[in-house]
């Protein structure tokens, strides 16, 4: 059996004798110990298990381990550098989008995607990008506020602690 080697959140990883039916959310959580990566649904339709290859969102349990090859993997663990958060994590805390914080770490994967290729998303992108996060604590508002938050920190424009301002178009996915 071929020898798996790819890139996981900035790492050389090397994995062998890999069952070619392993998704790769059960190979980051299963072999390699990044429980960050959720496995809700299993049939990817929640996104919880989202992480992002060569720069695109995916569903990682649905998405074969092997398709991995020479690829560059994140997660949500690749995120933290040291002590600091990303910026996604701490706009998500300050923005209070986590509930119980389940399907967390795939909301800020895709949002973390979406801000990658297009640093100043609108509202619409940003509901278009999340569209296939479920959460079934928050209502999305804070989750969205929370991507554009963290886009205007990104672009220089915010540096203070306070969420997106109230009163703007709220629309649900």
């Amino acid at each position: 059996m071929e020898t798996l080697r790819f890139i996981l959140n900035g790492h050389p990883v090397q994995v062998e004798d890999l069952d070619p039916s392993t998704p790769l959310a059960r190979l980051l959580r299963d072999q390699l110990g990044l429980i960050g990566t959720k496995i809700g649904c299993g049939e990817g339709e929640c996104g919880a298990c989202t992480v992002i290859v060569d720069g695109k969102a995916v569903v990682s349990c649905l998405y074969p381990a092997w398709k991995v090859q020479g690829a560059r993997v994140e997660t949500i663990e690749g995120l933290k550098q040291g002590d600091q958060l990303h910026v996604l994590q701490q706009a998500f805390i300050e923005a209070n989008a986590s509930q119980c914080g389940y399907c967390s770490p795939g909301f800020i994967m895709s949002a973390k995607a979406l801000l990658d290729a297009h640093p100043r998303p609108s509202r619409e992108q940003i509901i278009q990008a999340i569209a296939g996060n479920l959460c079934r604590c928050t209502g999305y508002y804070q989750i969205v506020d929370a991507i554009e938050l963290a886009a205007r920190r990104l672009a220089g424009e915010e540096n203070g602690t306070r969420p997106a301002e109230e009163g703007q178009g709220r629309i649900v996915p």
